[in-house]
């Protein structure tokens, strides 16, 4: 799927303002473990996956919770850090090599005064992701450890070839020995 497409699911965004947007991108690559932001650090860029995955976690004591994943065509940040300019609470870590396009939060900022159109595309795609967050917590509350297991596989199944399961049953709240018996058992 292109990007302009991606972004059209969210906003019928005029050809004119998605290039005012994607003329401001700048490239950045990472390697497989090199961290986008860390606790603490404030997020100064939104990136756009171009390939690669990422995800971001934190971290109590000895456990580590798997918080999100993101990969082409995703946006990738730690949203309240980029949002409101703070530090950081969690980590963001490639867990592939990537290939991120960025904008500066100053530069976003200038363009969602100018154009309507990208400060309502920016408004969805926040809307969206918070309705995703919303459903996740459903799914955690509500659905079987077997149901969430084969909702997570439908939604992405390439994700299991490419992330450690490990993180993929944080994520899913599943014990990882648990996890290793769904992987293994589970049919569709």
């Amino acid at each position: 799927m292109e990007r302009y497409t991606f972004f059209k699911q969210f906003h019928d965004i005029p050809l004119t303002d998605y290039h005012l947007l994607t003329d401001r991108f700048q490239t950045r690559s990472f390697k497989k473990g090199d961290f986008i932001t860390v606790p603490g650090q404030i997020q100064r860029e939104l990136y756009f996956v171009k390939s690669g995955v990422q995800m971001a976690y934190f971290e109590t004591g000895d456990k580590l919770f798997t918080l999100s994943f993101t990969y082409f065509p995703f946006l990738c940040a730690i949203a309240e850090s980029f949002s409101f300019q703070v530090p950081s609470k969690y980590h963001l870590v490639c867990l592939t090599d990537s290939e991120l396009d960025y904008i500066t939060y100053a530069d976003l900022q200038k363009l969602v005064d100018r154009s309507q159109q990208l400060e309502r595309l920016f408004r969805r795609m926040t809307e969206a992701m918070f309705a995703g967050m919303i459903d996740l917590h459903i799914e955690l509350r509500a659905m079987t450890i077997e149901e969430r297991y084969k909702k997570f596989c439908r939604k992405s199944p390439h994700l299991l070839q490419l992330v450690p399961h490990k993180y993929i049953a944080s994520y899913l709240g599943i014990d990882p020995t648990n996890f290793s018996k769904l992987f293994n058992n589970v049919t569709f």
